[in-house]
């Protein structure tokens, strides 16, 4: 498969139209997440259902070896704490 093109990098930096369209893509996602957990799915099954999803289209658009490289380093963004959401009491 070629390369993908500089101006999307399947985990680099977005201009921000492409941060606007994430953000937008996350809103979507979270409301049909929400919903499905109103309905009684397990959240479980739902997030090995979104990351074979999620891995599947990566695949899809990227190819097989940027996908690979993109799960290789999710280990360490996730010790980061690039996914943790902080906890807001009030």
């Amino acid at each position: 498969m070629s390369e993908l093109p500089e101006t999307h990098d399947i985990d680099g930096p977005a201009d921000q139209a492409q941060e606007d369209e994430r953000h937008a893509a996350l809103a979507y996602l979270d409301e049909a997440w929400n919903e499905a957990v109103y309905d009684g799915l397990d959240e479980d099954c739902l997030a090995q259902a979104a990351l074979f999803t999620a891995i599947r289209s990566m695949v899809a658009t990227y190819g097989e070896e940027a996908a690979a490289g993109f799960a290789e380093r999710l280990a360490d963004r996730i010790r980061a704490g690039e996914y943790t959401v902080p906890f807001n009491r009030q």
